[in-house]
């Protein structure tokens, strides 16, 4: 089954050579790598997946599902982590795989869909980041995301809850009032809500051990961590052994 939506695959594929402005259209995501790749690190180091002293993530398969031109593929990479990142939009992983050459580092960039790119390899780590909102089919993409963390392994999966604010903030103040985003960015009914999410994971063997809400200040474009879930969240749950 394909759970890409086309018409994504068409729209990020049109924004593919901006991924690496910062001053772009993919500002937003430039600031919000910057709160969550400590976050992963400090949550797989936290629940004793990290061994490595310099670098964190040293001898972790990390699967990036959905990386785009490979922001967060590359942090996870400069940490020591052995990465496959994998997006259905080809110039998406041209522009990455050029990116990645300059800065020296080695990460396994596949173009294709996660039933497509992974089959069945098992990770360390599974980073559904800002993915979940723009699959054709939530339940069966939800389904393959689990089968790859293997027994013991994490997956953060970063998203948008579905409610009036967050129509109103992530979606019409984002897209339509502030242009932080190009319109038709995100499909508000495609919003995932945070029990929602916990039922796909359970579904799929694993066990939700955090929520945490993400928020961002509209006059120095900051993004933090909050208890508030109500717009942005961040989840991270385990794969019993």
């Amino acid at each position: 089954m394909n759970t890409a939506s086309n018409v994504e695959i068409t729209r990020y594929n049109a924004l593919a050579a901006t991924w690496w402005d910062e001053t772009g259209p993919m500002w937003p995501l430039h600031k919000l790598n910057a709160l969550r790749a400590p976050f992963i690190i400090d949550h797989v180091v936290r629940r004793g997946l990290g061994v490595g002293r310099v670098k964190p993530l040293t001898g972790l398969r990390v699967l990036d599902i959905g990386c785009g031109a490979g922001l967060l593929a590359e942090s996870m990479a400069a940490e020591g982590a052995d990465v496959v990142a994998i997006d259905p939009a080809e110039k998406n992983i041209a522009v990455a795989s050029a990116h990645a050459r300059q800065q020296g580092l080695t990460i396994d960039y596949r173009v294709g869909t996660l039933e497509e790119a992974v089959g069945d390899e098992r990770f360390d780590v599974v980073l559904n980041m800002e993915v979940v909102e723009h699959v054709a089919d939530l339940p069966a993409f939800m389904a393959g995301c689990c089968a790859t963390t293997r027994p013991g392994g994490l997956q953060f999966v970063a998203t948008i809850n579905r409610t009036w604010r967050s129509l109103i903030m992530a979606k019409w103040g984002a897209e339509y009032v502030l242009n932080w985003l190009p319109r038709g960015t995100h499909r508000w009914r495609q919003f995932v809500r945070p029990f929602e999410l916990r039922e796909h994971l359970r579904a799929g063997g694993l066990s939700p051990v955090h929520l945490e809400g993400v928020s961002v200040n509209p006059l120095n474009k900051r993004f933090s961590l909050t208890s508030d879930v109500q717009v942005n969240y961040m989840m991270v749950s385990r794969r019993d052994q």
